[in-house]
This record gives structure tokens, sequence and C-alpha cells, in this order.
């Protein structure tokens, strides 16, 4: 048994309107060390985007509405990946609530809007990877979230992995949009659906 860690499934109570339904949103309690992580991260990992969509010459050949979509989905993406990975995020989706499943699973359908924009818009009318790529979720979603609790994080990575590949092999992008899958898939199926513990040090560490 290990001393130095603990395990809090403890949800804070959240303010009601507005700021509350903000903060369950993101996950309440989030401490000052994981926004500081997060706030780092997004940034880091958004420079390196921006750097290497300019780099690729892509931006230039996108109307002003596509480069949008592409920013806010890239912007969306990193944070998400960041914001479910924390303890915050995964006490919140992850309680002992009945609701807790329905509302993971329609956090996930959410996102087959970015699949659209991006298919539909930034793709100029790429149905076929649209389809896919919606296809892939849903099943994989479906997948993570009926497995077994002691499979989950390893049906996740099977299905996280198995959609990079379909994408990089039989639905290709132009190079600069070669991030968008990955990260797609890691934010849901693996930050958002696995059921991680959320570790602390031990009071007595």
């Amino acid at each position: 048994m290990r001393t130095d860690l603990r395990i809090s499934w403890e949800i804070p109570a959240t303010p009601s309107g507005l700021a509350g339904r903000l903060e369950r949103f993101m996950g309440p309690g989030k401490s000052r060390s994981e926004s500081a992580v997060e706030t780092i991260g997004l940034l880091g990992c958004a420079l390196l985007l921006a750097a290497g969509l300019w780099r690729s010459g892509a931006a230039r050949d996108w109307s002003t509405g596509q480069l949008v979509v592409v920013a806010l989905a890239g912007l969306d993406l990193i944070g998400g990946v960041l914001t479910n990975a924390t303890n915050a995020a995964k006490r919140w989706y992850h309680r002992a609530d009945p609701a807790a499943r329905r509302a993971r699973l329609l956090f996930v359908s959410a996102h087959l809007i970015h699949l659209a924009a991006m298919g539909l818009y930034v793709l100029s009318g790429d149905l076929a990877w649209t389809s896919a790529n919606a296809a892939l979720l849903l099943g994989g979603a479906v997948a993570v979230e009926f497995a077994p609790v002691h499979l989950r994080r390893p049906v996740a990575m099977a299905v996280l992995m198995a959609a990079v590949l379909v994408n990089l092999f039989w639905l290709p992008v132009p190079a600069a949009l070669a991030w968008f899958a990955p990260l797609f898939f890691l934010k849901l199926l693996v930050c958002h659906l696995v059921p991680e513990a959320p570790l602390e040090r031990g009071r007595d560490v």
C-alpha cells in the first residue's frame, strides 16, 4: 500500500448561476497547480500549432472563415486534452451519479459539430472524411463507455490508435491538419471517457 498517495473523489460545492455551471463544466475544485499547467500547456502548444501552420503555408490558402474554424478547433482540442486530464474533471465527469454517463456521452456527441465544421467547411465538403470520423467517434465512445471499468483505459488506447491509423492511411488530409485527428480522439476517448483515479499526495508526506 502506498502511503505517499491518496485518492480523493470529494467534489467541492459550486456556486449557483452561470459561474457554477462554468465551474462544473471545467471540473469543480481545480487546484492552482492544475490551472497553471493548463494555462502554460495551452499557450505553449497553441504557439507551436500556430508556428507550424504558418510554416506550412496552408493558412495563406484558407479563407478567413476557414482560418477561424481551424484556430478555434486547435484551441479547443489542446485546452480540452489538458482540462479533461485534471483531477477536477475526473471527479466531476466520473462521479457516482446515474446522470454522469449520459453527460459524458452527450459531451462526446456534441463534438460532431467539430467534425462537420472541419470536414464540410475547411475540407470543402469532404463527406467521406466527416462520416467516417463520426462513426469512429460514436463507435469508439460506446466501446469505451460500456467496457468493464478495468478495461476502459486499454480499450480507449486501442480505439485511439485505430482512429489515428485510419486517418493516416484511409482519410488523409493536408499535412497542416494532420494534428486534428490525434488530438480530437485523445481528448474525447482517452482524457474524457477513461475514469482514472484522482491522485493526490498523501497528507502525511
